[in-house]
Protein backbone atom coordinates (compact mmCIF):
# COMPACT_ATOMS: atom_id res chain seq x y z
CA UNK A 1 0.00 0.00 0.00
CA UNK A 2 1.37 3.46 -1.25
CA UNK A 3 0.83 5.51 2.30
CA UNK A 4 0.70 9.45 1.50
CA UNK A 5 3.92 11.41 2.53
CA UNK A 6 1.68 13.02 5.58
CA UNK A 7 1.02 9.97 6.62
CA UNK A 8 4.54 8.07 6.46
CA UNK A 9 6.50 9.85 8.97
CA UNK A 10 3.56 9.15 11.15
CA UNK A 11 4.27 5.20 10.59
CA UNK A 12 8.10 5.48 11.25
CA UNK A 13 7.49 7.13 14.40
CA UNK A 14 4.33 4.62 15.15
CA UNK A 15 6.78 1.50 14.41
CA UNK A 16 9.28 3.32 16.82
CA UNK A 17 7.00 3.67 19.58
CA UNK A 18 5.39 0.23 18.85
CA UNK A 19 2.13 1.97 18.09
CA UNK A 20 -0.17 1.13 15.65
CA UNK A 21 -0.65 4.17 13.21
CA UNK A 22 -3.94 5.06 14.48
CA UNK A 23 -2.38 5.38 17.91
CA UNK A 24 0.03 7.04 16.65
CA UNK A 25 -2.16 9.72 14.72
CA UNK A 26 -4.21 9.84 18.01
CA UNK A 27 -1.11 10.92 20.33
CA UNK A 28 0.70 13.47 17.56
CA UNK A 29 -3.47 15.37 17.65
CA UNK A 30 -3.37 15.31 21.80
CA UNK A 31 -0.10 16.70 21.07
CA UNK A 32 -0.39 19.16 18.48
CA UNK A 33 -3.72 20.29 20.84
CA UNK A 34 -1.67 19.96 23.88
CA UNK A 35 0.78 22.98 21.87
CA UNK A 36 -2.15 25.02 20.51
CA UNK A 37 -3.33 25.50 24.44
CA UNK A 38 0.00 26.92 25.09
CA UNK A 39 -0.30 29.25 22.54
CA UNK A 40 -3.55 30.57 23.41
CA UNK A 41 -3.09 30.50 27.07
CA UNK A 42 0.24 31.40 28.19
CA UNK A 43 1.27 29.49 31.41
CA UNK A 44 2.70 32.85 32.89
CA UNK A 45 -0.99 33.73 32.99
CA UNK A 46 -2.91 30.39 34.17
CA UNK A 47 -0.02 30.54 37.06
CA UNK A 48 0.01 33.66 38.21
CA UNK A 49 -4.16 33.88 38.44
CA UNK A 50 -5.00 31.46 41.03
CA UNK A 51 -8.50 32.20 41.09
CA UNK A 52 -7.16 35.67 41.93
CA UNK A 53 -5.48 34.80 45.10
CA UNK A 54 -2.76 36.67 44.96
CA UNK A 55 -5.12 39.78 44.99
CA UNK A 56 -6.52 38.68 47.50
CA UNK A 57 -3.96 38.93 49.48
CA UNK A 58 -2.76 41.90 48.57
CA UNK A 59 -5.95 43.34 49.76
CA UNK A 60 -5.59 41.63 52.88
CA UNK A 61 -2.18 42.82 53.33
CA UNK A 62 -2.89 46.42 52.31
CA UNK A 63 -5.68 46.59 54.75
CA UNK A 64 -3.52 45.08 57.80
CA UNK A 65 -0.91 47.80 56.46
CA UNK A 66 -3.87 50.73 56.78
CA UNK A 67 -5.43 49.91 59.82
CA UNK A 68 -2.20 49.91 61.73
CA UNK A 69 -1.31 53.27 60.45
CA UNK A 70 -5.23 54.29 61.96
CA UNK A 71 -4.46 52.21 64.98
CA UNK A 72 -1.26 53.32 66.04
CA UNK A 73 -2.19 57.01 65.62
CA UNK A 74 -5.39 56.72 67.67
CA UNK A 75 -2.82 54.94 70.36
CA UNK A 76 -0.37 58.06 70.02
CA UNK A 77 -3.45 60.06 69.79
CA UNK A 78 -5.12 59.36 73.50
CA UNK A 79 -1.44 58.69 74.36
CA UNK A 80 -0.04 62.56 73.71
CA UNK A 81 -3.71 64.34 74.82
CA UNK A 82 -3.48 62.26 77.76
CA UNK A 83 -0.16 62.95 78.60
CA UNK A 84 0.36 59.46 79.24
CA UNK A 85 4.22 57.57 79.34
CA UNK A 86 3.63 55.50 76.28
CA UNK A 87 3.48 58.22 73.89
CA UNK A 88 6.99 57.79 72.77
CA UNK A 89 6.76 54.21 72.24
CA UNK A 90 3.16 54.65 70.47
CA UNK A 91 4.93 57.05 67.88
CA UNK A 92 7.73 54.84 67.53
CA UNK A 93 5.35 51.93 66.71
CA UNK A 94 3.69 54.44 64.07
CA UNK A 95 6.01 55.40 62.54
CA UNK A 96 7.64 51.74 61.74
CA UNK A 97 4.42 50.91 60.33
CA UNK A 98 5.21 54.27 57.82
CA UNK A 99 8.21 51.74 56.80
CA UNK A 100 6.44 49.03 56.25
CA UNK A 101 4.02 50.44 53.84
CA UNK A 102 6.75 52.04 52.32
CA UNK A 103 8.48 48.10 51.66
CA UNK A 104 5.38 47.19 50.57
CA UNK A 105 4.76 49.98 47.82
CA UNK A 106 8.43 48.90 47.44
CA UNK A 107 8.25 45.42 46.53
CA UNK A 108 5.68 46.33 43.94
CA UNK A 109 7.47 49.73 42.11
CA UNK A 110 10.59 48.98 43.65
CA UNK A 111 12.96 50.34 46.56
CA UNK A 112 13.31 53.86 45.56
CA UNK A 113 9.58 53.84 45.36
CA UNK A 114 9.41 52.67 48.42
CA UNK A 115 11.52 54.79 50.35
CA UNK A 116 10.25 57.65 49.19
CA UNK A 117 6.45 56.80 50.15
CA UNK A 118 8.57 55.99 52.85
CA UNK A 119 9.65 59.44 54.09
CA UNK A 120 6.25 61.32 52.70
CA UNK A 121 4.55 59.19 55.10
CA UNK A 122 7.10 59.73 58.23
CA UNK A 123 6.41 63.57 57.61
CA UNK A 124 2.32 62.82 57.57
CA UNK A 125 2.96 61.70 61.12
CA UNK A 126 5.33 64.19 62.37
CA UNK A 127 3.17 66.73 61.10
CA UNK A 128 0.38 65.21 62.89
CA UNK A 129 1.91 65.00 66.21
CA UNK A 130 2.82 69.04 65.42
CA UNK A 131 -1.24 69.19 64.66
CA UNK A 132 -1.77 67.42 67.93
CA UNK A 133 0.15 69.34 69.94
CA UNK A 134 -0.72 73.65 69.01
CA UNK A 135 -4.61 71.73 68.95
CA UNK A 136 -3.99 70.85 72.83
CA UNK A 137 -2.05 73.79 73.82
CA UNK A 138 -4.91 75.57 71.85
CA UNK A 139 -2.16 77.77 69.65
CA UNK A 140 -4.32 79.12 66.78
CA UNK A 141 -1.45 80.33 64.89
CA UNK A 142 0.59 77.15 65.11
CA UNK A 143 -2.54 74.91 64.50
CA UNK A 144 -2.91 76.83 61.42
CA UNK A 145 0.47 76.63 60.01
CA UNK A 146 0.76 72.63 60.71
CA UNK A 147 -3.02 71.84 59.40
CA UNK A 148 -1.30 73.74 56.11
CA UNK A 149 1.32 71.48 55.58
CA UNK A 150 -0.46 68.76 56.69
CA UNK A 151 -2.98 69.36 53.63
CA UNK A 152 0.79 70.12 51.47
CA UNK A 153 1.98 66.39 52.22
CA UNK A 154 -1.48 65.03 51.37
CA UNK A 155 -1.09 66.14 48.01
CA UNK A 156 1.94 65.62 47.81
CA UNK A 157 1.50 61.85 48.87
CA UNK A 158 -1.85 61.82 46.51
CA UNK A 159 0.64 62.97 43.55
CA UNK A 160 2.91 60.30 44.48
CA UNK A 161 0.48 57.39 43.65
CA UNK A 162 -1.46 58.61 41.30
CA UNK A 163 2.21 58.80 38.64
CA UNK A 164 2.78 55.65 40.06
CA UNK A 165 -0.35 54.30 38.79
CA UNK A 166 -2.31 55.56 36.04
CA UNK A 167 -5.71 53.57 37.87
CA UNK A 168 -5.73 55.91 40.81
CA UNK A 169 -7.01 59.14 39.40
CA UNK A 170 -4.56 62.08 41.15
CA UNK A 171 -8.83 64.00 42.30
CA UNK A 172 -9.89 61.00 44.11
CA UNK A 173 -6.17 60.70 46.06
CA UNK A 174 -6.52 64.14 47.12
CA UNK A 175 -10.24 63.77 48.28
CA UNK A 176 -9.13 60.52 50.10
CA UNK A 177 -5.95 61.94 51.97
CA UNK A 178 -7.57 65.10 52.94
CA UNK A 179 -10.87 63.17 54.11
CA UNK A 180 -8.36 61.28 55.87
CA UNK A 181 -6.99 64.20 57.72
CA UNK A 182 -10.15 65.56 58.57
CA UNK A 183 -11.58 62.18 60.02
CA UNK A 184 -8.59 61.87 62.18
CA UNK A 185 -8.41 65.76 63.25
CA UNK A 186 -12.60 65.22 64.01
CA UNK A 187 -11.05 61.87 66.27
CA UNK A 188 -8.67 64.50 67.97
CA UNK A 189 -10.81 66.89 68.81
CA UNK A 190 -13.37 64.82 70.26
CA UNK A 191 -10.67 63.40 72.54
CA UNK A 192 -9.49 66.88 73.52
CA UNK A 193 -13.07 67.91 74.26
CA UNK A 194 -13.43 64.84 76.61
CA UNK A 195 -16.80 63.50 74.22
CA UNK A 196 -16.13 60.02 74.62
CA UNK A 197 -18.66 59.27 72.41
CA UNK A 198 -18.18 61.60 69.63
CA UNK A 199 -14.16 60.29 70.02
CA UNK A 200 -15.96 56.07 69.74
CA UNK A 201 -17.96 57.84 66.91
CA UNK A 202 -15.05 59.54 64.98
CA UNK A 203 -12.69 56.77 65.51
CA UNK A 204 -15.17 54.37 63.06
CA UNK A 205 -15.37 57.47 60.59
CA UNK A 206 -11.77 56.88 60.56
CA UNK A 207 -11.53 53.06 60.18
CA UNK A 208 -14.31 52.53 57.68
CA UNK A 209 -12.73 55.22 55.31
CA UNK A 210 -9.26 53.54 55.80
CA UNK A 211 -10.32 50.51 54.38
CA UNK A 212 -12.03 52.16 51.65
CA UNK A 213 -9.10 53.56 50.87
CA UNK A 214 -6.68 50.58 51.28
CA UNK A 215 -9.23 48.68 49.08
CA UNK A 216 -9.35 51.68 46.20
CA UNK A 217 -5.24 51.24 46.03
CA UNK A 218 -4.98 47.59 46.20
CA UNK A 219 -7.73 47.43 42.94
CA UNK A 220 -5.55 50.41 41.10
CA UNK A 221 -2.76 48.02 41.63
CA UNK A 222 -4.24 44.55 40.64
CA UNK A 223 -5.71 46.56 37.56
CA UNK A 224 -1.89 48.21 36.55
CA UNK A 225 -0.60 44.27 37.07
CA UNK A 226 -3.42 42.16 35.82
CA UNK A 227 -0.07 39.31 34.78
CA UNK A 228 0.84 39.48 38.93
CA UNK A 229 -2.21 39.47 40.52
CA UNK A 230 -4.63 37.25 38.68
CA UNK A 231 -7.33 40.16 37.17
Amino acid sequence: MTLSPFLSPALHSAESFGLSLEEECMRRLILGLAACAVLLFPLSTVATAADGKAADQLRTDMRKLWTDHVVWTRDYVIAAVGDQPDATAAAARLMKNQEDIGAAIGGIYGKAAGQQLTTLLKDHISIAVDVIKAAKAGDHAALKQANERWEQNAVQIADFLSKANPNLPRATLVDMMKTHLSTTTEEVVARLNKDWTGDARAFDKVYDHILHMSDTLTDGIVKQFPDKFGR
